[in-house]
């Protein structure tokens, strides 16, 4: 791949491609459009710049298939997509849609040191249930708190005015 780096919309791309693939078998630039809901000229676009990183092959109107590096990338995306999922509903317990549209963001900005950090802690509260509940309860606990309505002490200054 000639330039290393791809952007949010390419990568985005690929992971489309991925998901449709896994899917379908075979994908066509149509199905990518419907897919996220974008015109066909888009799609063409975005697949064009995909062929001459050396990603994917596509000839228009045809079917559009990896590359040995493309899959590598788009499988990578894919991945980190679903650990931070993941991690957003399994530790944090956000709704599915609210942890998927925040790990389409965080995607392709989290560095692969962090996102193995939360995919390691991840794990790890799947194996051990009893960190979640803790984390669930105590957070539960200090909401209740912050909720109370604690009484101020006078303010010092006020009154000496």
């Amino acid at each position: 791949m000639a330039d290393k780096k791809l952007t949010a919309g390419l990568e985005d791309y690929l992971e489309a491609i991925f998901v449709a693939a896994s899917e379908h078998k075979s994908v066509k630039g149509v199905d990518i459009a419907k897919m996220l809901n974008i015109s066909r000229a888009s799609v063409s676009e975005a697949l064009s710049k995909l062929v001459s990183k050396g990603l994917i092959t596509y000839e228009s109107y045809g079917t559009v298939s990896f590359t040995p590096i493309g899959l590598s990338e788009a499988k990578k995306v894919y991945n980190t997509h679903n650990t931070l999922k993941s991690f957003f509903q399994t530790v944090l317990d956000i709704s599915p849609e609210e942890a998927s549209e925040n790990a389409c963001k965080i995607e392709h900005i989290i560095s692969d040191n962090i996102l193995s950090e939360i995919k390691d802690f991840t794990d790890y509260c799947n194996n051990h249930p009893e960190i979640i509940d803790n984390f669930r309860q105590g957070k539960n606990n200090e909401r209740d708190l912050s909720d109370r309505k604690i009484p101020r002490p006078a303010d010092s200054d006020s009154k000496s005015k």
